[in-house]
């Protein structure tokens, strides 16, 4: 499959900040290596240094990794998953029907902690 740089342009161009440093930094391994300088020259466009990607790096060093290197992603969103453990899978959010390993990121960590 062929990369579209264009598609890809375009994407960076509507992503936050936060997913952009995500995907030069944690999940860098990844992505197309086409991507990355596209990347990282829209997050030095918009201001972005190269020591504020190295402090986003260092926020993000506890992510857990599968045992190929890759990182987790939370199950409730795209950030890097800082814990794992068993739950529940729900059907319509409510009946339990089996368990199951979820993973979280630092916000939804918090919440399903509560």
């Amino acid at each position: 499959m062929e990369l579209n740089l264009e598609r890809l342009r375009s994407n960076v161009r509507r992503a936050s900040d936060e997913d952009l440093l995500d995907r030069v930094t944690v999940y860098r391994a990844e992505m197309e290596p086409a991507a990355i300088p596209i990347i990282e020259q829209e997050l030095f466009a918009r201001g972005i240094t190269v020591d504020l990607v190295e402090a986003h790096l260092a926020k993000r060093e506890n992510a857990q990794k599968r045992a190929d290197g890759t990182v987790l992603k939370c199950t409730l969103c795209h950030r890097p998953a800082v814990v794992s453990g068993w739950g529940w899978h729900r059907m319509f959010g409510i009946v339990p029907v089996f368990p199951r390993r979820f993973s979280w990121c630092d916000e939804h960590q918090s919440k399903t902690s509560k």
